[in-house]
């Protein structure tokens, strides 16, 4: 299996102790606010990773954190922090408030989007010894100082700081507010940020520098070297995390450990609403909930997220997923054809399965199993699906072999996270019954029978009947 390596710039094979898990780290939420679609996008395309790893393999030991603490609304280690900022929004304390998106966040995640669930999800503010522990043995390499407002990191002690963003180090300059705060170099960063003269925070601890709370770069390194040790696998997420956030994860650990901290580095590209960034002023912030309102099944948000590669920027419109429900309901109506098939002379096992049908079905799946080996390339794994799902509607149900639609629907649910066996139910048999009747009526062109079966078969049980040259077929309406 391969992946485009942002450290290296090339897709690189995983090359893994065959001896232990793989060991793979996901940057978390920040429990602040109500997530929405925008966040949950790059969290599909790594749970994709994950099952395509497993599908290919390899067993994964991931852990996902849970930033409920410390991460500034600032790049520059400037403004507020996003959970105090929160709590003064919501009127509680910043416990509550990350109490509360935990929860919501674990829902939507693991029940509505059906993600496999890390191994580790831990919370910044249950590892605040070992996240001091690690600032002490970064002060006592030398690399690090004290100002007016925090411990920094002194990028200039290394000499490859910035490798993963190939940052232009000696072009940086300081902005108006990082000069202020004292920084000796632009891209230093807070490891531990002291709360404000004569205010008392919801979420501070006591340090050998003073009172205060860590920094956002500080926990990831930590949490990632408390549970999966100094050097991993894999470390994922959004591209907005390359310049900043990774590229200073980076630093602090490798100081530390004197090991690569991680040999591949992946991130998602975002997706914009209507062509534009997702805003609050603008309005086009959107939420699952928001989709299930519209009775839009979350499978289908799935399939739109799906149908871009993770490396290239998407695009949410109402359209769009409209279009990617329709597909979905095609794809439902395929699966459908598997309690449709009845066998005449030939058992469903004896069917030729290697020059027919039957054939292409047990074949494509692992054709979408080397697309998604090949960078999660997920739009060319779905476009070679298509293909096969176009020579299926073409082919005579008794051509069909029941248990290869099985065996192909098994895998596309386990690949992608979906479930539509489960969501493709048989049909009563007096529904199978009416449908006979429905046959026998067009026989005797009993036009006046054969449209009242039709209608109270869509009214009584949501199905439509097509008449097609292949044969009668119902699908769910």
């Amino acid at each position: 299996m391969k992946l485009y390596n942002t450290l290296t710039g090339t897709n690189d094979a995983i090359n893994a102790d065959s001896t232990r898990p793989l060991k793979m780290y996901t940057c978390g939420l920040t429990v602040y606010s109500q997530p929405h679609i925008g966040n949950w996008v790059v969290y599909l395309y790594w749970d994709l990773l994950v099952r395509t790893l497993i599908n290919s393999g390899y067993t994964v030991e991931r852990v996902q954190n849970i930033t409920d603490v410390g991460h500034l609304t600032d790049d520059e280690d400037a403004g507020e922090d996003k959970m105090q900022k929160g709590a003064l929004l919501e009127g509680k304390s910043a416990w509550d408030v990350a109490e509360k998106y935990i929860q919501i966040a674990d829902h939507e995640a693991f029940e509505l989007l059906e993600l496999v669930r890390p191994d580790h999800m831990p919370r910044a503010t249950d590892y605040i010894p070992q996240q001091i522990a690690f600032v002490e043995e970064l002060e006592a390499k030398g690399f690090t100082y004290t100002i007016g407002d925090g411990v920094y990191f002194d990028t200039s002690k290394l000499s490859d700081y910035g490798k993963l963003a190939n940052l232009d180090i000696a072009g940086l300059e300081f902005g108006a507010r990082v000069a202020d705060t004292g920084k000796q170099n632009p891209t230093d960063f807070a490891l531990w940020k002291f709360s404000p003269d004569g205010l008392k925070r919801d979420m501070e601890w006591e340090s050998p520098w003073g009172t205060g709370f860590p920094g956002w770069h500080l926990e990831c390194s930590v949490m990632a070297r408390e549970l999966l040790g100094d050097s991993i696998d894999i470390h994922t997420g959004g591209i907005d995390h390359i310049p900043v956030h990774h590229t200073n994860e980076i630093a602090q650990t490798e100081a530390l450990t004197e090991q690569q901290f991680s040999r591949t580095w992946i991130h998602a590209n975002h997706i914009k609403v209507d062509g534009t960034k997702m805003s609050k002023s603008l309005g086009n912030i959107y939420t699952l909930q928001d989709i299930l309102d519209k009775g839009i099944s979350l499978q289908a948000f799935k399939l739109l997220i799906f149908s871009k590669h993770y490396r290239t920027e998407g695009n949410f419109t109402w359209d769009i997923l409209t279009a990617s429900n329709n597909r979905l309901q095609r794809w439902r109506n395929i699966a459908a054809l598997r309690h449709q098939i009845h066998d005449t002379l030939q058992n469903d096992d004896d069917k030729d399965t290697e020059h027919d049908i039957n054939g292409t079905i047990l074949s494509v799946k692992h054709a979408m199993k080397e697309s998604l080996e090949n960078d999660l390339h997920s739009p060319e794994a779905f476009a070679k699906l298509e293909l096969t799902f176009d020579a299926i509607e073409k082919t005579a149900l008794r051509r069909l072999q029941s248990s290869a639609l099985v065996e192909l629907f098994e895998y596309i649910d386990d690949a992608f996270g979906f479930s539509i066996l489960e969501t493709t139910p048989d049909i009563p048999d007096e529904a199978k019954k009416m449908i006979l009747e429905r046959n026998s009526a067009k026989a005797n062109k009993d036009w006046g029978t054969s449209d009242t079966i039709r209608d109270t078969l869509s009214e009584n049980f949501s199905i439509s009947i097509l008449d097609t040259p292949n044969g009668v077929v119902w699908q769910y309406a």
